[in-house]
């Protein structure tokens, strides 16, 4: 919770703010002083907001606030680190949605730094050197995805992969 900050002096009293007359007035200096007193935490926080807008230096309970800019929900099973990896990395995780390369990094950053994640997919162009020839590979778009995890709450994992799982993706969970 953010509010006073005990001792904590506003680096532009707003005395100074007066006209010369007026600050010669000791009542004035000492009613200010107790605006001072709730202005000084909003400087200290505009003096600071690159550490609050960071997710590797906001404060633990300012992530969930982050999160909600870049359109992450924050699960509770997260430990703190995963939480701010996740928060600092999802403009790169939406600008490649749909990509193999995005579908791995988000199911990675899901199952957590020990788990191995591959993506195969069966291409998205082809082409043949003559015209109207059959093109290589498989007309069905495939997508493989293995997901090899130290043990633990098959439950718990499940339920992670659920929330990154992109909406065409089957939902097909077996043990290897």
């Amino acid at each position: 919770m953010r509010g006073v900050v005990p001792d904590l002096l506003n680096p532009v009293p707003l005395v100074t703010r007066l006209p010369a007359i007026l600050q010669e007035d000791e009542f004035l200096h000492r009613w200010l002083s107790g605006f001072d007193d709730l202005i000084a935490p909003v400087y200290a926080t505009l003096d600071n907001l690159e550490a609050y807008v960071r997710p590797a230096y906001a404060p633990a309970d300012f992530l969930e606030w982050l999160a909600g800019w870049v359109d992450i929900a924050i699960d509770e099973a997260w430990t703190e680190e995963q939480r701010r990896r996740i928060v600092a990395d999802a403009a790169s995780l939406h600008r490649r949605a749909g990509t193999a390369g995005g579908i791995r990094d988000a199911l990675q950053l899901a199952a957590g730094p020990t788990a191995t994640v591959e993506v195969q997919e069966s291409g998205g162009t082809a082409w043949s050197a003559e015209s109207g020839g059959e093109l290589p590979g498989s007309r069905d778009a495939r997508v493989l995805i293995t997901i090899a995890v130290p043990d633990g709450d098959e439950a718990e994992l499940a339920r992670r992969f659920e929330r990154v799982r992109p909406p065409w993706c089957p939902r097909t969970f077996r043990r290897g």
